[in-house]
């Protein structure tokens, strides 16, 4: 089926609830699209989509249409590497049991820092789960939330950039599919795929000859329009986009209060999400009548 995508309004293709690290509730980030005047938002919450019924269902009630996706963790040596996948579908054996193991490995590796972090602060594990929604996936943003309220640390970003930071003292490794894994497993599934943020934080992770790379492992686009990638990564990406034909994409990388970013800050051409959808063949939009 066709949309007329354009006529429904701006396009954000990344937002996280409080099933992963946001602070919003799944119908809240929808709503919060809805007033922020956005005409379809994408729910790509880390590793999970523990939160696509309740989204749809407000999706249903205020008119927005939703992408359902995920942000899949993956690793290129130190560097963490993401990858969104939209429309796949969320019962693909790969995927749910890639989804389990990330899960289970990202709680091993949060009560590990807790630990280490508890040695020389006021920090307990109790702490971190009264700042999680029941069953979602724990990370290091539940943790910065925990240091914050115990007034540790000011707000989640000074959290990261001490504590939290890979040289702080406290940081844990954890275990990532390589992108390439993670882009097949969302394929598998029926999904699209399309790299998050590449140039975040100006790590030079997304070179050339890496890009080509997860091109031939079935990459479908990246997310160019981010408030993380500076200017003069936005016009490398472009470049390497048009070199390599992939999609480019626009999104906000809503958080609710976890993070300064605005939904609708960055948007996705109607033309682009109309291919996305046009590949997708896991799973459907959730398109309300206008």
């Amino acid at each position: 089926m066709e949309h007329d995508w354009a006529s429904r309004g701006p396009i954000d293709l990344h937002a996280h609830s409080r099933e992963s690290d946001g602070t919003d509730a799944p119908g809240d980030v929808v709503r919060a699209a809805a007033a922020a005047g956005l005409g379809v938002v994408a729910l790509t919450d880390h590793d999970t989509v523990a939160g696509w019924q309740e989204a749809a269902d407000a999706a249903l009630e205020t008119g927005v249409a939703l992408i359902p996706g995920v942000e899949f963790s993956s690793q290129i040596g130190p560097a963490s590497v993401h990858v969104l996948g939209y429309l796949l579908d969320p019962a693909s054996a790969a995927f749910v049991g890639e989804r389990e193991r990330i899960r289970l490995e990202r709680v091993e590796r949060a009560e590990r820092m807790v630990r280490a972090i508890g040695r020389d602060y006021p920090l307990t594990w109790r702490h971190v789960e009264e700042h999680s929604a029941p069953g979602a996936t724990i990370g290091r943003p539940h943790i910065a939330d925990a240091l914050v309220t115990l007034g540790i640390v000011p707000d989640r970003s000074a959290a990261f950039e001490g504590i939290l930071h890979w040289q702080g003292g406290y940081y844990q490794p954890h275990h990532a599919p390589a992108p390439e894994e993670a882009i097949r497993i969302i394929r598998d599934a029926g999904g699209v795929a399309v790299l998050a943020h590449p140039a975040a934080r100006g790590r030079p992770v997304m070179r050339m000859g890496v890009l080509g790379d997860l091109v031939a492992a079935g990459l479908d686009g990246v997310e160019v329009w981010h408030r993380d990638n500076d200017e003069p990564s936005r016009r490398r990406l472009l470049a390497d986009a048009e070199r390599l034909d992939l999609l480019v994409t626009g999104s906000s990388d809503y958080h609710g209060f976890g993070k300064p970013n605005v939904l609708g800050e960055h948007t996705t051409e109607p033309a682009v999400l109309d291919e996305i959808v046009r590949r997708a063949t896991g799973f459907a939009p959730v398109v309300p009548h206008p």
